[in-house]
Order: C-alpha cells, then structure tokens, then sequence
C-alpha cells in the first residue's frame, strides 16, 4: 500500500503534537480538570494523565463520584496544569466513557489507583478518554502559543 506524502506528514504531525502533550501531562502529574456541575456552575478538581492509548489519552474515575455524574450530563471538559518553568497546558475536548480493559490496566500502573481500586475489575473503576481533543501549549516567553 502506498501512502501519499501529504498523508504520511499529517500522520507524522499527530503523533508528535500527540507525544509533546504526553510528555507534558506526564512532566506534571497533578492536572486540574474544569466540567459544568449538575447544579450549573463551573467546577474544578485535580486530576490525574493516565497515558496514552491507541491515540486517546486516558483518565479514570469511579462512578460514585459527583465529577462522573457532572460528566455524564455534559461531557465537555477542559484539564489544565503549569510546569514550575511557567509552561502551561490547556486541553479541552469531549469526555468519552469506556469499558477498555487495556485502558483500565493502562490507569492501575498509577499505585494511587492501584491503592483506591485495587484492580482493573472493580465495578465502580471507570476510563475515559477525551474526544476531538485540542489546546495549546505556551509559556511566558512572548512566543506564539503551540495549538493543536
């Protein structure tokens, strides 16, 4: 199978816009996730990358908890964090449920997952990944911000 070149530089872009955000969200583990609360207003919580996995970047939750139940009436999510040289991520897109058991494995690398769920298999662990993710990179620096 032969690829035209345009294509094979749109592939080679995602994958390293892809792996500049991975390496960021994993440089600073401790992520704010913004959502719209049930009861309307803005709603901000740390949260934790996960990795990625076949082209999604994953996050978990469990299915008790009030930000599960804010995304499921409105999957729209923004996450944001800084990095101590005064970077910063802002990435929004679309919250999307999964029953993935890779990505459930994926999420039980994090011991503080490990700790709180004890396996892949516990009924109330969830994994979702966002959807039609997009953002920017940018910093201080005066340069133009890196937008994907």
């Amino acid at each position: 199978m032969i690829i035209p070149a345009n294509e094979k530089r749109n592939i080679f872009s995602k994958v390293c816009i892809m792996n500049k955000v991975v390496e960021f969200l994993k440089a600073n583990p401790v992520q704010y996730l913004a959502t719209v609360g049930r009861d309307g207003h803005a709603k901000c919580r740390p949260f934790m990358f996960a990795d990625e996995l076949d082209g999604k970047l994953w996050f978990c939750t469990n299915t008790q908890k009030a930000v599960y139940k804010d995304m499921q009436e409105n999957p729209y999510v923004e996450l944001s964090v800084s990095s101590p040289d005064y970077a910063w991520i802002r990435l929004h897109g679309k919250a999307v449920f999964s029953d993935s058991m890779s990505a459930k494995e994926l999420c039980m690398r994090n011991p503080i997952v490990k700790s709180q769920y004890g396996g892949a298999a516990n009924p109330i662990f969830t994994v979702f990944y966002l959807e039609d993710a997009h953002g920017l990179i940018a910093d201080f620096s005066g340069n133009p911000p890196y937008e994907f």
